[in-house]
């Protein structure tokens, strides 16, 4: 029995190793791909036009590749999105830990996993049957899909990765620290705001962490009510993303195009990691 369980231990060993070296070498091989795909067309085009020009126009008689208005397109709709999402997302996952009652708790749970669970496109779909009429009709504009729509979509769709990591967070805080507040004479919300969420603070950070990815990463649902047209950001103006831009052309693109959109995959790779390096550290920093 022992050589059995000696063998299974040294097997399921061997598997964890296998499985662990795998996903490492999946991150490098898509690393290597995008590298090797991406840099011969920034070279081509100029790294300072490519990145810094204002104009798309990949199938005008004299393209243009400046993907400025995709960057910066990104960059407000992730920035909006967190704005929106992550104080509603911490609030809603505060009530479940520590207001709602256990059967309410349990419901508002639920739909937070349900709300995991919808597919993009479905998202997206509500965006463009709903949210860009609303925006249309409130604004008075002559079409809603903007960035301002594509916002409101992303906060939504960052919820369930917020509400479920900060809601683990506020868990973990000892009960004793509640208690000890309650007793010095704190009222409840004070308990919550002073005490328990400075005391959750790195998990909630890992939750904005979450919703970052999630946003950056998201091309369906914002291709369906930002419009997707390359101009330079604005909140009421139709903009495409980095990742719809991808989206979009890949399709039928060939060529100088078809380079220059494993071009904006690898800029998009690169603006990801950045930001998950520099948040990854500050959550280590707020941990230590």
């Amino acid at each position: 029995m022992k050589r059995v369980a000696s063998f299974i231990e040294k097997t399921m060993s061997a598997i964890f190793t296998v499985c662990g070296f795998l996903a490492v070498g999946f991150v490098v091989l898509i690393t290597g791909f995008l590298i090797v795909s991406g840099l011969p067309a920034i070279g081509k085009i100029g790294i300072v036009e490519f990145l810094f020009g204002r104009v798309w126009a990949s199938t005008a008689s004299h393209p243009s590749y400046g993907i400025l208005p995709f960057i910066l397109t990104s960059v407000y709709g992730t920035a909006g999105a967190i704005i929106l999402g992550v104080p509603l997302g911490l609030l809603c996952a505060i009530f479940i830990a520590k207001m709602a009652s256990k059967r309410v708790g349990v419901a508002v749970r639920s739909a937070v996993d349900l709300l995991s669970g919808i597919p993009s496109v479905v998202y997206g779909l509500v965006g463009m049957i709903i949210i860009v009429p609303f925006v249309r009709e409130t604004f008075n504009l002559p079409d809603g899909a903007n960035l301002f729509s594509a916002i409101i979509v992303l906060a939504v769709m960052i919820l369930p990765s917020v509400i479920s990591v900060s809601e683990t967070a506020i868990r973990a805080v000892p009960k004793e620290y509640e208690e000890a507040s309650l007793a010095l004479g704190a009222t409840k919300t004070e308990t919550v705001f002073k005490v328990i969420v400075p005391s959750a603070k790195s998990g909630i950070l890992t939750s904005v962490v979450l919703g970052i990815g999630r946003s950056v990463g998201e091309a369906m649902a914002v291709m369906m009510v930002s419009g997707n047209v390359a101009n330079m950001p604005s909140l009421f103006k139709s903009v495409r993303f980095l990742t719809t831009a991808v989206a979009s052309e890949m399709s039928y693109s060939s060529g100088l195009q078809r380079e220059a959109l494993f071009s904006i995959a690898l800029v998009l790779f690169v603006f990801i990691l950045i930001i998950n390096l520099v948040l990854n550290l500050v959550v280590k920093k707020e941990s230590e």
